[in-house]
């Protein structure tokens, strides 16, 4: 049996068994939705993605991205280990720079993976703009399917949002790193504030000024049952919608901005993305999301 090959990359960190694991399929070719879905499964991590042969034959690769249960239009740590492992097979490991053109179901998101003696760093423009969609849940409910009080809510003039970049998400702003480590999520309370898409409710993501590392701007979590998962350890598609809570509320300046978000401490798996955003008369003109990926098993999946 010849198999097909898979590997296990840690996906926004430098440092193995940290950051985002992640499987990735490399010759996915002949696989049907059932199977992936299945085999997404059982890996069992917060997602897997499957490389098959792209749709134009100017582009590198099509992504099809599955959590445990569904899958996904979109998603940015899949987006980044799939770069580092395509330009890896294709001979970029040692040092070099590879442009990619990866087809995803939100469309062609064009990857830039920048390979060195370490790690492997990866970047990617978001393929749509982070926009704002309607969330009606009243602060106390929110509170309490986070179990922590309503007042702890908020800092400056950040207040609870939703926003979507082709995945979407309730941003909560809460007043520190106790209290976003002293979030719990009820995930039955939470469905109940929220009306479900193909049974799926938007994922909180939780998020605070104060942070463990100085050099990183926002510390945050994110919470998905419905994904199969808890939480998560590094949620790229929540950083690119997030970046429309830090454009609306920071009110940044036009010019380039570089922010770090850390996450993944709570779980044991630190995490660091970089989100950068050019920011033109007011507003985003475009984004980017980047981070290290780090390639610690692989293997034949007979199937």
């Amino acid at each position: 049996m010849s198999g097909r090959n898979y590997y296990i990359y840690n996906v926004f960190s430098d440092r193995a068994l940290t950051g985002n694991p992640l499987a990735v399929v490399t010759d996915a070719a002949g696989l049907d939705d059932e199977t992936m879905q299945r085999i997404a499964a059982e890996f069992n991590l917060s997602e897997t993605v499957f490389i098959l042969p792209p749709e134009r034959d100017s582009h590198t690769a099509y992504l099809r991205i599955f959590t445990p249960r569904f899958e996904l239009p979109f998603a940015g740590h899949p987006t980044v280990g799939a770069a580092v492992a395509l330009a890896e097979r294709g001979g970029e490991q040692g040092t070099g720079t590879a442009i990619l053109m990866l087809e995803e179901r939100i469309g062609a998101v064009r990857c830039v993976v920048s390979a060195s003696t370490g790690a492997t760093y990866a970047e990617f423009d978001l393929p749509r703009l982070s926009q704002p969609v309607p969330f009606a849940g009243e602060l106390e409910a929110v509170a309490a399917a986070l179990g922590v009080g309503y007042h702890e809510i908020g800092f400056e003039n950040h207040t609870i949002s939703a926003w979507s970049a082709g995945v979407p998400y309730v941003c909560i702003p809460v007043a520190n790193l106790d209290v976003a480590g002293r979030a719990r999520l009820d995930a039955a309370l939470w469905r109940s504030l929220l009306p479900q898409e193909d049974g799926v409710t938007t994922a909180p993501y939780v998020y605070c000024r104060e942070t463990v590392n100085h050099d990183h701007a926002f510390h945050a979590r994110m919470f998905a049952p419905d994904n199969g998962i808890s939480e998560d350890p590094a949620t790229g598609s929540a950083a690119a919608a997030f970046s429309g809570a830090i454009m609306h509320f920071d009110q940044l300046v036009d010019g380039a901005h570089g922010v770090m978000i850390e996450q993944g401490i709570e779980m044991g798996r630190p995490s660091s993305i970089r989100l950068e955003l050019d920011v033109r008369h007011g507003a985003i003109e475009a984004a980017r999301i980047g981070g290290h990926a780090v390639r610690i098993a692989q293997g034949r999946l007979f199937i």
